[in-house]
């Protein structure tokens, strides 16, 4: 599994975590093992998904906010997404 699996990996588990959900709300750190490429694909993603809010913090993380309605269907987008930007050839 490489790096943006990975990251694409945890931050769609945050993302669909139940008090996430309940919420609306999840705020996205990056960690040190997430290289810059990664984290600037992962995020890029994700602005790219409609009814997605994303505010940038000072601390370097990101907050994700969305709409009540529809929202099954934005999570599915999301995952789509991250589906479409993980195909990734095998190195061998």
């Amino acid at each position: 599994m490489n790096g943006i699996e990975r990251l694409g990996l945890r931050v769609s588990s945050m993302i669909n975590h139940p008090v996430a959900q309940i919420q609306r709300w999840v705020t996205i750190h990056r960690l040190d093992t997430d290289g810059e490429r990664e984290w600037k694909e992962v995020i890029g993603l994700l602005s790219e998904t409609d009814g997605i809010d994303m505010t940038f913090d000072d601390d370097g993380s990101v907050t994700l906010r969305w709409d009540p309605q529809g929202e099954e269907e934005r999570v599915a987008e999301m995952e789509k997404l991250f589906e479409v930007g993980l195909e990734m050839p095998a190195p061998f």
